[in-house]
């Protein structure tokens, strides 16, 4: 059992590397964290540096959520650790140990994190996400709702009040971090 408590530390650790950064740095991009929104995210990055590289962060940033839910869900341990490993990697997504605590918004690494839960889950964020993007063409505003509405999707896909719980504190903590971008949505600044 102890070994097994060893995977939420794992999976912050996991969560703080940062995927804009390495894969800017491979390709020859600039920071992330000094151009466009200063995010070090996929959206920022396909700013600056293109699809394929928005592609590989986005990919990166999405595995570093699932593959330590995937590693719980394999040894089979409680839903209520398997959920701590998933909260654990979006935190380090966000509040990463080896960039000084300043991480990304956590889109991706939330969508890999609800895939790991459950693949219908991610699979509803992911269509939403597309859905909304494809009818506003804004992809904070998509990922605002598809976001809002993932601990919704968890009680009907699941049913597991846990996983609920763990989707509510994952909306919650990107509508913060999403802050800056929803007000200029509302100011219709947003594009």
């Amino acid at each position: 059992m102890m070994m097994e408590w060893l995977l939420v530390p794992v999976a912050y650790l996991t969560g703080s590397v940062c995927s804009a950064i390495i894969v800017c740095r491979l390709m020859g991009l600039p920071d992330p964290r000094e151009q466009g929104s200063g995010n070090p995210g996929a959206t920022n990055v396909m700013r600056f540096g293109g699809k394929k590289a928005a592609a590989i962060t986005l990919l990166g940033d999405s595995l570093k959520g699932l593959i330590p839910v995937y590693v719980a869900q394999w040894l089979n341990v409680p839903v209520e650790l398997l959920v701590l490993t998933g909260l654990a990697a979006f935190l380090g997504h966000l509040f990463p140990v080896f960039f000084g605590f300043k991480g990304g918004k956590g889109v991706a690494t939330t969508i890999g994190v609800l895939l790991g839960w459950s693949w219908w889950l991610g699979l509803a964020m992911v269509a939403t996400w597309l859905l909304m993007y494809k009818v506003g063409r804004i992809s904070s505003l998509s990922a605002l709702i598809a976001s809002a509405l993932s601990p919704i999707y968890a009680w009907f896909i699941t049913g597991n009040s846990v996983i609920v719980i763990g989707a509510v504190v994952m909306t919650a903590l990107l509508l913060w971090r999403h802050k800056s971008n929803i007000q200029r949505l509302l100011s219709g600044q947003e594009t």
